[in-house]
C-alpha cells in the first residue's frame, strides 16, 4: 500500500516526464522547423541558377507536404554521396553513377527518374570539338587534349570513357572542367581539342539545341556554328531522384508525389527545366540501372576507384 500511494503521488510527474520528452522528440523530428528536410541539388550547373529556382519547388513542397526544408549546393558529385553517409542529404536530384556509389556505399534509394524535353527517359554522352580542329572521328582524337566533367559524372566521364576505351582511344592528356558548360566553353576557346558533355535532343516544337551547348549560348552566341557533335555513347537511364536509407518511407512516397504534382503546374515545369531541363518525373527502381552497372564494369572503370 505504502508503494501504491508514492506512485499516486508520482504518476502525474511520469505523465507530465514523458509527455515533455514526446514533445521535445516531436519537434525535432525530421521535417520540422528546428530540423528541416535537407534537399542538395548536384552541381551540374550554375550554382546561381540552381539556388534561383529551387525556392519556389521548396515552397511548394512544404506546402503540399507540411514538411519544411532547406537547400543545399556542394562543391562536387562525391560530395553529395558522402553527405548521405554523414546523413547532412535526406534527398537529391542525383545524376546516375553517382546514385550507383551512393547506392552501393550508403544504400541510398531510387525514386523517381527524370523526364526531359521530348518526353525522354533515358540520356547520352556526346563528344564534341571545333568545326575547325580538324577532328572528325573518334580515331582522330588519339594524341589530343580532351576534357571531361568529373570522375563521377555518366555523361560526363563514365560513358564517354567506355567509349573512349572500347575504341582504343587513348589522349595525350585528360582533364576534368566539373561542369558541362566549363567543358563547352574549354572547347569553344580552344583550351582542349575535344570534350565530353551530356546530350538532349533539340526542342521538338522550335528545334533550338538542347544539348550542353545551350548553357553557353547566353556568353557566345554563335557556340552551335563553332562547336559540333563528332559521337554520341550509348543510352542510359535518366538522372534520378533519391533518398536517404532510413527516411521514414510514408514521408519518401509523399515528397514523390509532391514532386510529381510540382512539375506538372505550369511554373514548377519552367522552374526545373531551367535548373536540369526537367519536364516530368516517373517512377523508377534500383534495376532500372543494371545495364549502366554492366557498361561500368565492362570498361573497367571502378566505383571503389571513384569513391576514393
Amino acid at each position: 500500500m505504502r508503494y501504491l500511494k508514492y506512485l499516486i503521488y508520482l504518476s502525474p510527474i511520469l505523465i507530465f516526464t514523458v509527455w515533455s520528452i514526446k514533445k521535445d522528440l516531436s519537434k525535432n523530428a525530421l521535417g520540422t522547423k528546428s530540423n528541416p528536410i535537407k534537399f542538395y541539388f548536384t552541381p551540374s550547373v550554375d550554382s546561381k541558377t540552381i539556388t534561383s529556382n529551387a525556392k519556389e519547388l521548396m515552397d511548394f513542397l512544404q506546402k503540399e507536404t507540411g514538411y519544411y526544408f532547406e537547400t543545399a549546393v556542394p562543391a562536387s558529385y562525391i560530395a553529395v554521396i558522402e553527405a548521405f553517409g554523414t546523413d547532412k542529404a535526406d534527398i537529391c536530384i542525383l545524376n546516375t553513377f553517382s546514385y550507383l556509389l551512393g547506392h552501393k556505399k550508403y544504400g541510398i534509394e531510387a525514386k523517381l527518374r527524370l523526364v526531359r524535353v521530348g518526353g525522354e527517359t533515358t540520356f547520352k554522352s556526346q563528344i564534341i570539338t571545333r568545326y575547325d580542329s580538324g577532328i572528325k572521328t573518334l580515331e582522330d582524337l588519339n594524341g589530343k587534349k580532351f576534357a571531361f566533367v568529373d570522375p563521377s559524372s555518366t555523361t560526363g566521364y563514365v560513358l564517354p570513357k567506355a567509349l573512349l576505351i572500347k575504341h582504343h582511344i587513348k589522349p595525350a592528356e585528360e582533364v576534368f572542367a566539373m561542369k558541362h558548360d566549363n567543358v563547352v566553353t574549354m572547347v569553344y576557346q580552344k583550351q582542349v581539342d575535344a570534350g565530353a558533355t551530356y546530350y538532349s535532343s533539340p526542342d521538338p516544337e522550335t528545334g533550338e539545341i538542347q544539348d550542353a551547348r545551350v548553357r553557353v549560348k547566353k556568353q557566345f552566341p554563335d557556340v552551335e556554328k563553332v562547336v559540333k557533335i563528332i559521337a554520341f555513347t550509348e543510352e542510359t537511364p535518366n538522372d534520378l531522384v533519391v533518398f536517404r536509407k532510413n527516411m521514414p518511407e510514408d514521408m519518401k512516397n509523399k515528397i514523390a508525389d509532391a514532386l510529381i504534382k510540382f512539375v506538372q503546374t505550369p511554373h514548377g515545369k519552367e522552374s526545373l527545366r531551367k535548373i536540369y531541363s526537367i519536364i516530368g518525373f516517373i517512377k523508377t527502381t534500383d534495376a532500372d540501372y543494371d545495364k549502366l552497372r554492366e557498361t561500368i564494369v565492362k570498361s573497367g572503370i571502378s566505383l571503389e576507384s571513384v569513391i576514393k
